[in-house]
């Protein structure tokens, strides 16, 4: 075999392969060769010829998978390289944003000792000895109200009314609430005893100055947001959003609204992505609809903007299955093909900076491949450390279910009470079966699937809707 000859179909990693291609000058980087486009410009008969560094699957099949494991494995590699880029908003704009700094406190919270409590203000040694039956009587000799600065010196036998929330005045160290008073034209009877400090809030009693108030890439909650404005911050500094455009492709699609002509379908798979992408913080750049045509797919993958790109349909073994190719062409495709189902055919590789991923066109295959490997990415650049963006309980599987060993798969559930139903291993069109699924459960590759009874987790596309939680959730597998 020659150098750079470009007939090593079967194995792309071959040493020998580190030659220069005479038409495609590939250049060997680690485990994947970065192949520019020729100097000439090609037909799109050249350019969709092989070149060394990509094995076309189309009409032929793929030869070889990635597992989930190592798909894992470089979508960890690339977010972990990937810039961070923030941007300033005010407070009302900050909420599900994450914080690109670590925030502190200026200030004191509260920046005063004040009331906890509606009732007056007293020296707590007065009451001692208080009781129903032998209440202590103290002369009013003021008021205290929230935003007016009170001004009175308590002096031994003298109370103050205060409201909640309002300054302690000078020479007091107890609030006694109103429901252990009786009062009487300017004076009161107390009917217990109060401690030193009881029902005071201190200055500082929340937060201190210097105290950290928001970590750097924290989830900023309506809580969160409220605390900063605790402290007086009007904005606050935030990672800008992923941008993310969405390619759509297929011959046969048609958008809602439209009449629907023999043979083709209602397109669905933009709406699943906006959504799922807006769930995980990615920011829609665009969304674009493109027909099985080489030229309009590589348009769509080198207009700039978009850190993200997902593309919909294209990435199997179809003759029409531009895109794979066409990413490898413009940049590298290092997984292309993963042992799971469904998703299969998912592939994902980088073009210059922006990350692709492969989606197939199946409905569920697209929404499976999203969840499993490009919302992954998506929320790891978002900061978000959860594998799954669902939550996870755990049931007993109300039958058997088998896998062959050396794939994942991904097996649609319902949930009653704590068994688990699957709905469906295959079919991987029925968008339905998500609909009345509660969530999915995973057989692992190493596994040949799980015997009636077996505990799993379970994850739940939307706890909403989901059935009574189990209360033990301790799996037998993981």
């Amino acid at each position: 075999m020659e150098t750079g000859d470009g007939k090593r179909l079967g194995n792309p990693f071959l040493r020998n392969d580190s030659s220069s291609h005479p038409q495609f000058h590939c250049q060997y980087t680690g485990n994947t060769f970065r192949v520019p486009l020729p100097i000439e410009t090609p037909t799109w008969q050249a350019l969709m010829q092989q070149p060394p560094s990509f094995r076309d699957v189309r009409m032929s099949g793929f030869r070889d998978r990635n597992s989930v494991a190592e798909a894992w494995e470089w979508i960890d590699s690339q977010s972990s390289s990937f810039p961070q880029v923030s941007e300033t908003v005010p407070l009302s704009s900050a909420y599900g944003r994450w914080a690109a700094t670590t925030i502190t406190s200026p200030i004191n919270v509260p920046p005063f000792d004040r009331s906890a409590m509606d009732g007056f203000a007293v020296i707590a040694d007065d009451t001692t000895g208080a009781t129903n039956f032998q209440p202590t009587t103290m002369r009013i000799v003021g008021h205290s109200y929230p935003g007016t600065p009170c001004t009175i010196s308590l002096k031994s036998g003298e109370c103050v009314q205060i409201m909640t929330g309002a300054p302690i005045p000078e020479g007091a160290d107890a609030v006694v609430p109103i429901e252990y008073v009786d009062v009487s034209s300017d004076r009161i009877r107390v009917t217990t005893t109060v401690g030193p400090m009881k029902n005071i809030g201190r200055i500082g009693e929340d937060l201190k100055v210097g105290d950290a108030v928001i970590q750097q890439g924290q989830f900023l909650r309506p809580q969160d947001v409220a605390v900063l404005a605790s402290i007086g911050a009007p904005e606050v500094s935030v990672l800008l959003p992923p941008r993310v455009r969405i390619i759509v492709t297929g011959n046969e699609l048609v958008q809602p609204g439209t009449d629907l002509p023999d043979h083709q379908i209602y397109e669905a798979n933009s709406f699943l992505l906006r959504g799922a992408v807006t769930r995980d913080g990615g920011q829609i750049e665009s969304i674009q609809f493109v027909a099985d045509d080489p030229q309009s797919i590589r348009a769509a993958l080198e207009q700039s903007g978009a850190d993200i790109i997902l593309i919909s349909g294209g990435s199997s073994v179809g003759a029409e299955d531009y895109a794979p190719q066409l990413v490898a062409d413009l940049g590298e495709l290092p997984i292309h093909g993963i042992r799971m189902r469904p998703s299969s055919p998912t592939g994902m590789g980088r073009i210059e900076s922006t990350v692709i991923f492969l989606l197939p066109g199946n409905p569920v295959s697209c929404m499976c491949a999203y969840d499993f490997f490009a919302g992954r990415f998506l929320r790891k650049l978002c900061n978000d450390t959860r594998d799954w963006p669902f939550p996870a309980t755990i049931g007993e599987l109300a039958k058997k279910v088998s896998s062959p060993l050396g794939r994942t798969d991904y097996c649609r559930a319902q949930l009653r009470g704590n068994q688990i139903h699957p709905l469906a291993i295959s079919g991987a069109s029925i968008l339905s079966s998500t609909t009345r699924a509660d969530g999915f459960f995973i057989i692992p590759e190493e596994s040949e699937g799980f015997s009636s009874g077996t505990r799993v987790p379970i994850y739940i596309y939307d706890d909403r809707r989901s059935p009574q939680r189990v209360s033990n959730p301790q799996p037998d597998i993981v």
